[in-house]
């Protein structure tokens, strides 16, 4: 089956849930639709048509999402840069700018891009130790509409007009 759109009061997406848990939030009132996909459910006593984006009645307060400390998202957030010559590749490898085995831990303040070559220069020093200086502070991104909903751009027009404006 398909996926549906989850919005907020103030229209916001919230998340995507699947197609038999939209029809249950609408049918207890707990949610609108607002588009309508070419699904039907079909009961006995009734038919439902499956709706592709519902907007819920009540304001859902939650915690800014954040994004996944993974390879990929420390590479997209370094651009695919090497943070200590500032070459641009794709044969990238994760380094800890304070090595872990002397109290460094995996957090997004501590983790950079780096190539094959100046990951095993800099080895397990520092970067003053082994004088090789950061092109940028590594820093926590925040979740962009890009990582919460890049995945379904596209897939669904009727969504098009509620997600915002993905920049790559």
């Amino acid at each position: 089956m398909g996926a549906v759109l989850v919005l907020n009061q103030n229209y916001e997406p919230l998340n995507v849930c699947n197609p038999r848990r939209a029809v249950v939030l609408v049918d207890l009132g707990k949610a609108e639709v607002l588009e309508v996909d070419g699904l039907v459910f079909r009961s006995p006593s009734r038919e439902i048509r499956v709706p592709s984006v519902i907007r819920l009645h009540r304001l859902v307060k939650r915690p800014r999402p954040r994004v996944r400390l993974t390879r990929r998202e420390v590479f997209f957030r370094d651009r695919y840069t090497c943070q200590y010559c500032g070459v641009t590749t794709r044969e990238l490898t994760v380094d800890h700018v304070v090595p872990r085995h002397r109290g460094g831990v995996h957090a997004w303040h501590n983790v950079v891009s780096a190539c094959h070559a100046c990951n095993h220069r800099k080895g397990g020093r520092s970067t003053e130790e082994a004088r090789m200086p950061l092109h940028r502070e590594p820093f926590e991104p925040r979740a962009t509409p890009r990582y919460l909903f890049g995945q379904y751009v596209g897939v669904n027009s009727d969504w098009d007009k509620f997600l915002p404006v993905i920049d790559e």
